[in-house]
């Protein structure tokens, strides 16, 4: 045979995917103004932690640095705090409250197995300490840069109170043209949409009911209007990556458009004799919308032509564009700002910046903990052999993909910006950024009309990894998905299928019964030794085709896609055992090879389940009497007999042993359905 032949017979193999040879995971940082609620949980940090479990997996435990914490600063907690004393709800100092939520998230976490090396608090202890030496040098190096700058805007005052307002103490309508959010504020709604404090709609004081009124404020700014161009550069490589959401890519485009306002068709008249005063631009006929659209080169020239309109009684709505990102600001609880002259003085940072490199001052905490080199954060965070992967909802997609790696790109040493960092500088981060998790088909917000139940909650009615299963199988990387989960659900019949208990079923019904016949059976014919036979050719080529498979949408964040291959593997399983482990009725060394392929099935199964079901995994690891060792995909296709010795024996597992189980209350309810 030739060697075309040979090449031409050759299965075709889909190239295994790369790792990097260092990481750190992050999980978006909650506010620390109240417990965690279960978006919080299921629509970001179990994703966060089930991708760290599979890098420590992947490419070495020691090699894995997974942050989080809780975001201790900023207007929402003040004011949920000043709030909460003025009701009686609190007693305590500001940072005792900030210290009794953090706490209470970090109980909560450890509760559905979420494993961050550090989960950290911005404002408490070691971590608040080292996060403000780095705001400090990062605001440093951005200014000797040059790029910040001092603007004065118009902030809200409350004549009654005698007081400016913080973002909070402000609610309006977002005046950005689409944007669908219920609560505008200061200069951000609660989807993230940026806008000067002047161009809100409707203003009102939260501390008196009154229409504030505005008084002038410097502050300082970061130039992000500058990196629009290198912004675009990056666009285009995240485009061509298999491994970056649609979302997101989407998302920082719309905001890397020219500046634009949308005025309603009844001003038009009215517009066209103020034209000739305005800026120059482009006027945009869209004749079946019920606005037309004027366009700008320069968001200065934008910023004048909305004066103008406002000042004339048009209504009208901005579009998303590039802002000056705003780093300071007058708030008493945050970190202190580096005092650049006498303007800046008193100024505290906003917390939307500091937050963004809390996670790298968090690296250097932890690397502290360990008794190791804080410098040696740059190693996770600067160096081409690392990637940082951080996990966050699409709502905060603008600050983690427009001004987290325009500030890296600024911190850059060379002269000449690039969207592609050398060795030794601040690397752009893959961003993993799912869709919305609904509430029973709604948006739910712990702030808005829906309010969603506590992650803490829903403990009562299903056990933590019946919670992650299900939840990693929704899909929120595609698109938005309702948690329906019967107890809360006001529609549900008693005859439903409650969603989050089917999907547990894989596990506690089909995966379960495998362990426990393999393990029942070895003990009662084998007196509980392992066989010592090799999986047969074809149990191991299936083992090695669900593992690529895994591997494949792993490495795209496709965890959905993760469940679709452990639920097909599961199941082919579980129908080999029923058929092939038959006691009684075969020779011992039938039995003998068929519980050795059962055993490879079941170890498989495990590496594959443990990011994700880490609990019960773990039980098993303990059963099977291994080591760690066990978890490492660096011997992914070798057989249990890899790790033990000869005559090998199992821990005993006794009657009705569960490797995963239910929660006792859905136990409780078919009892009271069977009565």
């Amino acid at each position: 045979m030739s060697k075309n032949d040979a090449k031409q017979n050759k299965p075709f193999e889909i190239p295994r995917p790369e790792f990097p040879k260092r990481a750190v995971v992050t999980g978006g940082m909650p506010y620390g103004n109240k417990e965690l609620h279960f978006g919080h949980v299921g629509g970001m940090l179990v994703f966060a932690d089930t991708y760290a479990r599979f890098l420590r997996d992947r490419i070495g435990k020691e090699n894995v640095i997974f942050v989080s914490g809780t975001d201790c600063y900023g207007s929402p907690i003040a004011e949920g705090w000043r709030q909460k004393v003025e009701n009686g709800e609190f007693e305590g100092s500001l940072e005792d409250f900030v210290r009794r939520n953090h706490e209470k998230q970090k109980d909560t976490l450890a509760s559905y197995a979420i494993s961050p090396n550090l989960f950290g608090a911005s404002g408490l202890d070691r971590s608040k300490e080292i996060h403000a030496e780095f705001t400090e040098e990062f605001l440093r190096g951005l200014h000797e840069k040059g790029q910040l700058q001092k603007i004065s805007t118009m902030q809200f005052f409350d004549e009654k109170a005698g007081v400016f307002l913080n973002g909070r103490q402000v609610k309006g309508k977002c005046p950005v043209e689409g944007c669908t959010s219920e609560k505008g504020y200061a200069d951000e709604c609660d989807l993230g949409h940026q806008y000067m404090p002047e161009n809100l709609i409707n203003p009102v004081s939260t501390l008196t009911g009154e229409t504030p009124t505005m008084k002038p404020v410097t502050n300082w700014y970061f130039k992000l209007r500058d990196y629009e161009a290198l912004l675009k550069e990056w666009i285009e490589k995240l485009q061509k990556r298999k491994d970056v959401r649609p979302v997101v890519c989407k998302t920082i485009s719309e905001f890397l458009k020219p500046p634009v306002i949308y005025v309603k068709r009844e001003f038009e008249e009215k517009y066209l004799t103020l034209k000739a005063t305005m800026p120059e631009h482009n006027y945009l006929e869209e004749k079946k919308k019920p606005s037309f659209t004027i366009e700008f080169t320069t968001l200065s020239d934008c910023d004048e032509a909305c004066r103008i309109l406002s000042e004339n009684g048009i209504r009208y709505r901005t579009g998303k564009t590039l802002v000056p990102f705003r780093l300071t600001g007058n708030i008493e609880w945050g970190v202190p700002s580096p005092e650049f002259d006498d303007d800046s003085k008193g100024l505290t940072v906003w917390v939307w910046p500091e937050s963004l490199w809390a996670p790298i001052s968090f690296t250097q905490t932890y690397l502290e903990q360990c008794s190791c080199d804080r410098a040696d954060w740059k190693k996770y965070w600067c160096s081409k052999e690392s990637t940082v992967y951080q996990f966050i909802g699409q709502d905060n997609i603008y600050f983690y993909g427009i001004a987290e790696p325009a500030m890296w790109i600024a911190q850059q040493s060379a002269e000449e910006k690039t969207a592609d960092p050398a060795d030794g500088e601040l690397q752009l981060p893959v961003i993993v950024a799912n869709h919305h998790i609904l509430f029973l088909d709604k948006k739910a917000s712990s702030s808005g009309a829906v309010k969603p139940p506590m992650a803490d909650d829903l403990l009562q009615h299903y056990t933590p990894e019946q919670l992650r299963m299900h939840w990693l199988g929704l899909g929120l990387g595609q698109r938005s998905v309702s948690f329906m989960p019967k107890p809360y659900n006001p529609d549900a019949k008693p005859e439903d299928a409650d969603p989050v208990v089917k999907d547990g079923l894989l596990l506690s019904n089909v995966y379960n019964r495998m362990i426990r016949t393999a393990f029942y059976t070895t003990q009662k014919e084998l007196d509980g030794i392992l066989p010592e036979l090799s999986p047969e050719e074809s149990v191991l080529a299936d083992a090695k085709k669900a593992v690529l498979e895994y591997e494949r949408h792993m490495s795209k964040f496709a965890f959905h896609q993760c469940t679709y291959v452990l639920d097909s593997y599961i199941r082919n399983a579980s129908k080999y055992m029923a058929r092939a482990i038959k006691p009684g009725e075969q020779s011992k060394e039938e039995l003998s090879q068929a519980l050795a392929n059962l055993f490879h099935m079941i170890r498989t199964t495990g590496i594959l389940l443990h990011p994700m079901a880490p609990i019960g995994t773990e039980k098993l690891r303990e059963y099977l009497q291994v080591d760690e060792r066990i978890w490492s995909w660096e011997t992914i296709f070798e057989p249990l007999t890899y790790f033990t010795e000869p005559n090998h024996k199992l821990k005993f597992l006794p009657p009705r042993t569960d490797f995963f189980t239910r929660h006792e209350s859905q136990f409780a309810k078919e009892e009271s359905d069977n009565q």
